[in-house]
């Protein structure tokens, strides 16, 4: 099969300052190994980039370590946690991509009403984390009678449904694009679906893990299935694949979050939120939906690489057409294989997807016509 190159929305490249997770390169020669040929990196780094300045440096890094191309958010506010408002008009200017907190949620609504407002102006997208901290009471993995099984403390699903029903209002009477970052719950879906309805301009995304995986797949305290937003009920994602498939979710987003083994081992309470993606999303899809006949291919293409680089208005991206860039990656859906730790090409193993046994490998990956990942035959 040639496809589009894969368009992901949503990747931590934890570069600079925790490049012992993952690096710009690493995390882009893993996205080229999934067939990605666009992503849009976050900007949980230290330094965060939060000033024209930061974005303008992080920008051309991108480019130059990069071998796929990588778009780079903009914060929404100072440091991410605060409340101070950025110069969003400069660091357009500087080539950030959108603007997001991602990691955590605008906590106060007359901050994120003043960001809206100015990402309007500058018919930007606010691209969001939604989560409300004073819902969230510790909790590792979704609140329910499998966290209760396993004596660990729960994660409500209205910390995050009550923010996103917060932001809809909010971009409502802002007109911004408002993009919702991996939805997890029933009542999100139903109320991006209400939002939709009464045309607020929002999309939103949902990610691989959410899409395959519910809570009572949890095997025991194992820090591989810990992350945020968590695996959530077996309604919730079934809720999932059917905002998929009525439109009301517009794309599937990795959320590529690697960390260091000794981040992810030991205890759920004390392990690092996070699953790795950019290798294995697309061959998990491709076997657990399209052979079983859930999704067809063409609508995983449409959700993987047209929607997200048409939503975000990516000329570069999503189509092969004739005087387009050549982005395409080749892929190989007869055979089947294994997914191994040993041919990861990211820094992150921490996924619990290593092992299945899964078609859809990635043969080819071309971006701008270039060869930037092929296939070893063994």
């Amino acid at each position: 099969l040639v496809a589009p190159g894969l368009v992901d929305v949503h990747v931590h490249y934890r570069d600079p300052g925790f490049t012992y997770k993952e690096t710009i390169h690493t995390g882009s020669l893993a996205a080229a190994h999934g067939g990605y040929t666009t992503v849009c990196a976050m900007p949980n780094l230290d330094p965060v980039p939060d000033t024209p300045e930061l974005v303008e440096k992080m920008c051309s890094r991108n480019q130059e370590d990069g071998v796929v191309k990588v778009k780079q958010y903009g914060s929404i506010t100072h440091g991410l946690k605060s409340e101070e408002l950025v110069d969003f008009v400069g660091m357009k200017k500087a080539g950030a991509f959108a603007f997001s907190n991602d990691g955590s949620g605008v906590q106060t609504a007359g901050t994120m009403y003043q960001e809206m407002k100015s990402a309007a102006a500058l018919n930007m997208a606010i691209v969001a984390h939604v989560e409300d901290n004073s819902l969230l009471f510790g909790g590792v993995m979704n609140a329910g009678k499998r966290a209760d099984e396993l004596g660990l403390p729960g994660i409500l699903g209205i910390s995050e449904s009550s923010q996103i029903a917060r932001d809809l209002l909010l971009a409502k009477e802002t007109g911004v694009h408002y993009h919702v970052c991996h939805v997890s719950t029933k009542e999100s879906v139903e109320l991006v679906r209400l939002a939709k309805q009464h045309k607020i301009n929002v999309t939103c995304e949902v990610s691989p893990h959410h899409l395959l995986l519910a809570d009572v797949d949890i095997p025991g305290n194992d820090p591989y299935y810990k992350m945020n937003p968590p695996l959530r009920g077996v309604e919730d994602r079934q809720a999932l694949i059917d905002g998929l498939l009525d439109g009301t979710i517009d794309m599937i987003a990795t959320d590529h979050a690697p960390h260091s083994i000794d981040e992810k081992t030991g205890d759920m309470r004390e392990a690092s939120f996070g699953i790795t993606g950019s290798e294995t999303a697309f061959a998990m899809l491709y076997t657990k939906f399209v052979k079983t006949g859930i999704f067809t291919l063409e609508q995983l293409l449409q959700w993987m690489s047209i929607n997200p680089a048409e939503k975000f208005g990516m000329e570069d991206a999503g189509e092969l057409l004739p005087g387009k860039s050549a982005d395409l990656a080749i892929f190989d859906l007869n055979k089947e294989y294994v997914i191994k730790e040993e041919d990861y090409l990211s820094k992150g193993i921490n996924t619990p997807f290593t092992g299945e046994k899964v078609y859809g490998q990635t043969v080819l990956t071309m971006v701008d016509g270039q060869k930037v990942y092929q296939r070893e035959e063994k």
